[in-house]
């Protein structure tokens, strides 16, 4: 019997050359020896040869490169006996166990899943070449959090049945610190001004809060735009950033970053000039440069220009525009002259609107809040404004719409909208706590999408010291195809301010009311509803007098027939951090003839805000209003406007200012004017955090009018005050907080100058 073996050795990743050279022959068969956990049937599929096949030196290493390919095997030598080939072959371990010890910055879950993603995990073969990958893995994923002083030991046991198992023991040290940023080359501005634009800082007494003094490459390249940015908009057209160095310390603990520029010279504008195929009019392209002759140059407002050019052009159907500014430079003068070639392509229309990822929302109702319709010529415009509209829906979580080309027709697109739907139903529990209103309560169960028909539906209450409010509500936004809503609601809400000393009295009203929104335009819409109410009031022995008069006069329980109308606009550029943009509002309501009580009351209101630099905010905010009754009957008491508290003029309990009755408590008045002036900026340290920041403030307010303010004016009860507010979106719910400093009051005012509000979903 002659046995001829073929030995693999592996030495780096190479093969060495087979050890014999045998005559070919015919294979008789092929048996595979050394399996434990491996079919056969596997070592067979990845064989290059089977039985009939002639068996060569080529062969024989083809057939053991395959199966040292797949990883499975630690040895693999191919024996021939009487034209038979025998496969020998060694398995590698499996991995039975893989620990993680020591692990303080990532959870051990999210590390192992890290290792799977590289090849390492609990059941897969044990590779060392894998290991030695996925620990360098690990290393990359601590450098990014600045811990580069990261020890990771590595330990594999071997385990009966050619198992083994890894530990990975981390030392995860400390993290490195930025330590120090320079920017060498600067003239034209101070450092400091320029290192305030960087996201990265060097460490400081928050840093460990905001961890801003942990390097990250993918921070350094976002901060070197923004510098770049900085001179480019401040007419420095040549600057360069030539080189970075980021260092780290022999201990690890330390990073030091110097970026190097060449700010070149300040550049103005010498002219505008448009060329190409102008589709559109040049009168109606200059208005919409940025940019004039003699200013200095700014790299935005040439964006901005190609950007506002482009979605002109794409409002009127040319969907594929194409717009590129060509600077002119000339460097003796230091001016710089700006062409915009336009190339507005080919006009198209829309062909088809199609919808996607829509399981539980009907059709209709996304497609209702389409304002790019079939067959209209293409505009960016409207489908911009459908895909705001789909977002404010509050059904998706994504909405995404994409305009591709049809194929072999080249005046035609076709808008496709996918969206991601996401539960609309909602139980909610809530708890709060006002300084005002003390400790509060609220439940609800509503579904805004009931049955996928873009309806609302709800019920839920609110209760706290002062207020109760239970309400069941129903709306449905499109009762007309033009988008007219229409809604029902059915409330009862007591109030109670004798709890919080500010009279001797309570209400409890049950109402039924009808509501109905017309649109006006894309961002206007006014709001219609009529209904009744039924309000018994309550008195105690020590009620004020103006109090029993009333209900003497007049009975404990009124019976109301109520109409409103009102008018909002909301142009802000956002509801969370507004930095510019307003809120405008208007509102009557009126308590008709036919019920106990007739009154009307008008209200008006407008918040304004302004960038006045990069990090600070101007914010405007007037309200006026006017309640009276309109017949010979008295105004209710509990009708009337009340001032004071962190919503109106800080520094002055809630309700409080104005004239008071024998009890200390305030009157109220028929009229009511109140004006905010705040400055927002960021909290120092956190000027990138958009849930943070602090504010200066100064408030006036005054409340007057009506029967018991006889011959006052709005003068006498005039307050004002001043102080610092922070307000924070915090994962607990939104909070607010002030001190205040009264600046005009009277003896006789309750003063509260630290004043917050709190809440809470859960």
């Amino acid at each position: 019997m002659k046995i001829k073996t073929l030995v693999l050795s592996i030495m780096g990743l190479s093969l060495a050359p087979l050890a014999w050279a045998a005559e070919p022959f015919v294979i008789k068969d092929i048996r595979v020896e050394g399996l434990q956990r491996t079919e056969p049937g596997t070592v067979f599929n990845y064989l290059p040869v089977k039985v009939g096949d002639t068996f060569s030196d080529d062969k024989a290493e083809s057939a053991i490169k395959a199966l040292f390919a797949t990883g499975f095997f630690a040895d693999v030598r191919i024996e021939t006996e009487n034209n038979v080939v025998i496969v020998a072959i060694a398995e590698r371990p499996v991995i039975a166990e893989l620990n993680i010890n020591g692990s303080k910055e990532f959870d051990s879950k999210q590390l192992k899943k890290a290792l799977k993603d590289n090849g390492l995990a609990e059941s897969r073969v044990f590779d060392k070449s894998v290991l030695e990958q996925a620990e360098q893995e690990l290393k990359r994923q601590y450098y990014s959090k600045g811990k580069y002083s990261v020890q990771i030991n590595t330990k594999v046991t071997k385990l009966e049945r050619n198992r083994v198992a890894v530990t990975m023991d981390i030392d995860e040290g400390v993290a490195a610190r930025i330590k120090q940023i320079k920017i060498v080359g600067t003239k034209a501005f101070k450092e400091g001004d320029l290192l305030d634009e960087f996201a990265l800082t060097d460490s400081g007494w928050l840093t460990w809060l905001t961890r801003d003094d942990q390097y990250s490459k993918q921070k350094l390249q976002g901060d070197l735009e923004r510098l770049r940015s900085y001179y480019l908009n401040r007419g420095y057209f040549e600057f360069n950033i030539d080189s970075t160095q980021v260092s780290i310390s022999p201990d690890k603990r330390d990073v030091y970053i110097t970026v190097n520029v060449s700010e070149g010279e300040k550049y103005a504008v010498s002219d505008v000039r448009f060329a190409g195929d102008l589709t559109v009019p040049e009168a109606t392209l200059k208005p919409l440069v940025q940019i004039k002759p003699g200013e200095t140059f700014t790299r935005d407002k040439v964006n901005d220009t190609v950007s506002a050019i482009t979605d002109l052009l794409g409002n009127s159907g040319y969907a594929f525009a194409n717009v590129n500014a060509v600077p002119e430079v000339d460097k003796d003068k230091h001016q710089v002259a700006f062409t915009f070639f336009v190339d507005p392509g080919r006009r198209v229309y829309v062909r088809r609107i199609n919808v996607a990822g829509n399981t539980r929302t009907r059709d209709e109702v996304i497609r209702r809040e389409m304002r790019q319709m079939e067959s209209g010529w293409y505009d960016n415009q409207k489908i911009k404004r459908s895909k705001e509209r789909l977002d404010l829906l509050g059904y998706f979580t994504d909405v995404n719409v994409e305009t591709p080309a049809v194929t072999d027709t080249p005046d035609q697109v076709d808008v496709n909208v996918s969206v991601t739907e996401k539960p609309t139903g909602s139980v909610q529990l809530g708890a709060g706590f006002s300084q005002d209103n003390g400790f509060a309560l609220s439940a609800s169960i509503s579904q805004t999408n009931f049955f996928g028909s873009g309806k609302a539906v709800s019920a839920g209450f609110n209760t706290d010291k002062v207020n109760e409010f239970y309400n069941l509500s129903f709306t449905d936004p499109y009762f007309t195809v033009d988008g007219t809503s229409l809604g029902y609601d059915v409330y009862r809400k007591t109030y109670d301010p004798s709890q919080k000393d500010r009279g001797q009295y309570k209400t409890k009203t049950d109402g039924i009311m009808v509501r109905a929104g017309v649109p006006i335009t894309e961002f206007d819409r006014i709001n219609f509803s009529a209904g009744v109410e039924r309000t018994k009031i309550g008195l105690f022995s020590d009620s004020p007098k103006r109090y029993v008069d009333f209900v003497n006069e007049y009975s404990s329980s009124n019976f109301s027939l109520l109409a409103s109308a009102s008018w909002a606009r909301d142009t802000r550029d956002s509801a969370l951090w507004p930095t510019k943009g307003s809120v405008s509002k208007a509102a009557a309501e009126f308590a008709l003839p036919g019920g106990d009580v007739q009154y009307y009351r008008f209200s008006v209101g407008n918040q304004w805000y302004y960038p006045l630099s990069k990090n600070l905010t101007l914010m405007l905010n007037g309200e006026l209003g006017m309640v009276n009754s309109w017949s010979s009957k008295k105004l209710p008491f509990y009708e009337n406007f009340y001032l004071g508290g962190i919503s109106s003029v800080r520094g002055f309990e809630s309700g409080t200012i104005g004239a008071q009755d024998e009890n200390n408590n305030a009157y109220g008045g028929t009229r009511r004017a109140v004006f905010n002036a705040e400055v927002l900026f960021p909290f120092p340290g956190l000027r990138d955090d958009k849930t943070l920041r602090l504010s200066t403030f100064f408030d006036v307010g005054t409340v007057f009018g009506g029967q018991f303010n006889s011959g006052l004016t709005w003068r006498d009860n005039l307050r004002y005050s001043a102080g610092l507010g922070l307000s924070w979106v915090s994962p607990l719910g939104p909070m607010r907080f002030s001190f205040s400093q009264p600046l005009h009051k009277k003896s006789n005012d309750h003063l509260e100058r630290f004043q917050f509000t709190l809440g809470t979903s859960f």
